[in-house]
């Protein structure tokens, strides 16, 4: 069986509805919502991002699976976020209060909030302006922290409410700092 393809007209705009009926039909592709109800589809992510990515959502997992302090998501989770948006962080976490006041119905679809906190790990293929962007959107909506990961600079860009971006040149760990007490990423692996 052929793999259809889709062309997708620069002007397409989706509503949240029809977004989420789109991804309960095509549960194979990724896809985001920008807040003006653009359509992006994005090309999965090369083998090495992958393994990288499992890395990060694991290593944030094993300390979230400890502390009990709220609820992991890998990069196939999608959120609602407070402007309108439909995003898919790499990884990311939110704080057990926020999650457990969520209906169940809320927990099953798209969760609308932003979470708590978010990575995005660059694959060779993203640009730097579309993630810088993302992560921006994401501090707009109230994550707390945010790391941007690019691998191909060895760098990390992290992203806190109301302060500038700071800039890490080939960090060996990244600290979860107050909204994720006790977290230390290791880096090792990730490079």
């Amino acid at each position: 069986m052929l793999n259809p393809t889709i062309t997708i007209p620069p002007t397409f705009k989706v509503s949240h509805e029809q977004f989420k009926e789109l991804a309960n039909v095509n549960r194979d592709l990724r896809l985001e919502r920008t807040a003006t109800g653009e359509l992006i589809v994005m090309p999965p992510t090369g083998s090495e991002t992958g393994n990288r990515n499992l890395d990060i959502e694991g290593q944030l997992w094993l300390w979230n699976r400890k502390t009990k302090l709220g609820v992991v998501f890998n990069s196939s989770t999608g959120f609602h976020l407070p402007n309108g948006a439909n995003r898919s962080p790499d990884a990311s976490w939110v704080k057990l209060e926020r999650w457990v006041a969520l209906t169940l119905e809320e927990k099953e679809g798209f969760a609308p909030l932003c979470p708590d906190f978010v990575v995005e790990l660059r694959s060779p293929s993203d640009s730097m302006e579309t993630l810088r962007a993302k992560m921006r959107e994401y501090m707009e909506n109230q994550a707390r922290l945010g790391w941007l990961i690019d691998r191909k600079n060895r760098s990390v860009e992290i992203y806190r409410q109301d302060r500038d971006v700071e800039i890490f040149d080939n960090p060996a760990t990244l600290s979860g700092e107050d909204v994720l007490p006790g977290f230390v990423l290791d880096l090792t692996e990730v490079w």
